[in-house]
């Protein structure tokens, strides 16, 4: 494994220090909870080794809401580590990988590690970001080469999501190309309107991977999963996962499992602050249009604009980061142009620190603006 560190880990907040950053638009995510928010008593729970697969009754849960059974269920230290387990468990050097771009640094750096070829779906800003059609996409598939299809839903950074047809059609074809179909579903309960179906719950060949940190703000238990129908490749993911850490943290995933009794009552209201969220984003977005173009996302809590008007991307940061202290994801974490930024809209913790930090954008434009 030739490992590389990533922009968007070297860059990401928390490497750089919270308190370095005022106005902090790179996160994905919504607000981070607060423990006392989950009103737990663990003072019973036994520090032992746990389930290897996971917590039993966590997995049910997660079971019954994606349309599979608990034994189709495995517990990961977030989905970072499910999407490590998936590409190191089926790929080898010199296999092909086609992934969706923009996206995920993981789903690319990890196959690259492997020394596995990664092909790209290209995602274009003229088109909506929307995926290739389906004949485009199977002509990328290398026979006896192309083992895995990645593809993210919704996209991140862009926010785009595919629809059910869309999502049929590539479940068919990889299928009929004996290629498997890796669904990063991380912002799924996220998604505006039209929710798609767990992707692995389509078919034996598909692999969803999942987490509690986006949706729900809980990125520090360090909670995810992968899902796949497919018994022999449920085993050879368990065997990988023994051999990187056993079992998980049962503190962490009882904390998960008791958050989980309570998600349902929890996601309604996270739902109607991220609509307003977005309001305030695609106010701010009208109002900056002579500087800022954008895809209007339809999931998670992010958005992928780009400058438009003619100034050098470095200046810009400079100005963003070092004189207004206002961050955002630029457009290299996502071997994208600079001009590109991901800009976090659901992670502030007040509408007024958002509203503050959307303007800083428009005021380090300007402030270039003005020099040249």
């Amino acid at each position: 494994m030739d490992y590389a560190r990533m922009p968007i880990e070297i860059e990401s907040p928390e490497q750089m220090g919270y308190e370095n950053v005022k106005y902090n638009l790179t996160e994905s995510s919504v607000t981070d909870m607060k423990l006392g928010d989950l009103n737990l008593n663990l003072q019973e729970l036994i520090i032992a080794y746990g389930d290897h697969i996971g917590h039993p009754k966590l997995r049910e849960l997660i079971a019954k809401d994606s349309g599979v059974t608990p034994e189709d269920v495995l517990l990961t230290a977030g989905a970072a580590t499910a999407l490590f387990i998936v590409s190191t468990t089926l790929l080898s050097k010199n296999d092909r990988i086609l992934v969706e771009h923009p996206n995920y640094a993981t789903n690319i750096e990890t196959p690259r590690a492997i020394g596995a070829h990664v092909d790209f779906l290209q995602l274009q800003f003229e088109n909506g970001f929307r995926l290739p059609p389906i004949d485009a996409i199977e002509s990328k598939i290398q026979p006896n080469q192309t083992k895995l299809l990645s593809i993210t839903v919704p996209n991140n950074p862009t926010g785009v999501v595919i629809s059910r047809q869309e999502l049929d059609k590539l479940v068919d074809l990889t299928k009929e190309k004996g290629v498997t179909l890796l669904v990063d579903e991380t912002y799924r309960d996220m998604t505006y309107t039209n929710l798609l179906p767990v992707a692995a719950s389509l078919a034996p060949h598909v692999i969803s991977v999942s987490s509690l940190s986006k949706t729900y703000g809980l990125p520090g238990i360090r909670m995810g999963w992968l899902i796949c129908q497919n018994k022999s490749l449920m085993t050879k993911f368990l065997a990988a996962k023994e051999q990187i850490m056993v079992c998980g943290s049962v503190v962490d995933e009882e904390i998960a499992y008791r958050f989980m009794l309570t998600r349902n009552q929890r996601l309604p209201s996270i739902l109607d602050e991220i609509q307003v969220r977005l309001q305030i984003t695609k106010e701010w977005m009208s109002q900056s249009s002579k500087y800022l173009e954008w895809v209007e996302p339809q999931g998670g809590v992010v958005c992928f604009p780009r400058i438009k008007v003619d100034i050098n991307p470095e200046d810009f940061y400079n100005v963003l980061n070092n004189t207004l202290k206002t961050f955002v994801g630029p457009g290299h974490w996502f071997q994208m142009e600079r001009k590109f930024m991901r800009i976090g809209y659901g992670w502030p913790a007040t509408h007024e620190e958002l509203k503050q930090g959307l303007q800083n954008i428009v005021s380090a434009i300007e402030t270039c603006l003005n020099k040249a």
